[in-house]
């Protein structure tokens, strides 16, 4: 259990640095008026799940561990749908009804597609 606990604190670790450091990038290009970045780690933090669970169940390689580390752990840090939550509020609290509207149907589609090709991909 405590080895669990340091792999899961390990990999999201890992995952909230990278998904600063987007934030950052897109700060830095002046896309704060489309929570862009938050939307381009969910669809790649669910690809990357997909493809994570994907071979975990094409090839049986997904221990305890490894599951601990990469998908509790580094997807669950890398991925920001609390952050998503957040965001549409803000939106709809500007009145940005069209952009919040845009923004929760991408994330949601388009993360369920990444997850489909990224099992898909590995079968």
């Amino acid at each position: 259990m405590v080895k669990e606990l340091l792999l899961v604190g390990l990999g999201g670790g890992a995952g909230s640095i990278l998904r600063y450091l987007a934030s950052r990038v897109t700060a830095k290009a002046g896309l704060l008026s489309f929570p862009a970045a938050t939307l381009a780690v969910n669809v790649l933090g669910c690809f990357l799940m997909g493809v994570l669970v994907g071979m975990s169940l094409r090839a049986g390689w997904m221990d305890t561990a490894k599951k601990a580390l990469l998908v509790t752990g580094f997807c669950g840090g890398f991925t920001t749908f609390s952050a998503f939550s957040l965001e549409n509020v803000q939106l709809y609290q500007a009145g940005s009804y069209a952009a919040l509207a845009l923004y929760a149907a991408a994330s949601i589609v388009a993360g369920f597609a990444a997850v489909w090709v990224g099992m898909a991909m590995v079968r």
